[in-house]
């Protein structure tokens, strides 16, 4: 039976660490542990921002709401914040990408 070379053995770990990695950071837990607090949505948004440079359209006024909302409880004038992050969420379909679905996945959670 033939063996590795050295070199193959450190590819291949290596992307079994980046594999790991991918997948611990979808398993992130969206609440502090040392709080049991929510990320607040203004910090959220402005990762969104950072991320998508060119946001659509339809997003951009929930996004901007939700530049003014520290949690999903708070009210944005006669709206509440879920319903500013649900139609974010409908609104967000083609931002694309790891950090996306992150993001995401963190608002529905919030949403609940």
């Amino acid at each position: 039976m033939a063996h590795n070379t050295p070199e193959q053995n450190e590819a291949f770990r290596r992307a079994w660490d980046a594999t790991n990695a991918r997948w611990k950071a979808q398993q992130t837990p969206i609440v502090s542990r040392e709080t049991g607090a929510h990320r607040p949505l203004s910090t959220i948004a402005r990762e969104i921002r950072a991320d998508w440079q060119k946001p659509y359209f339809g997003a951009v006024p929930y996004l901007d709401a939700m530049s003014g909302l520290e949690s999903i409880t708070d009210k944005y004038h006669l709206d509440d914040a879920r319903g500013v992050v649900m139609y974010f969420l409908a609104n967000a379909q083609t931002w694309r990408g790891e950090n996306a679905k992150r993001i995401k996945a963190e608002l529905k959670g919030l949403s609940k």
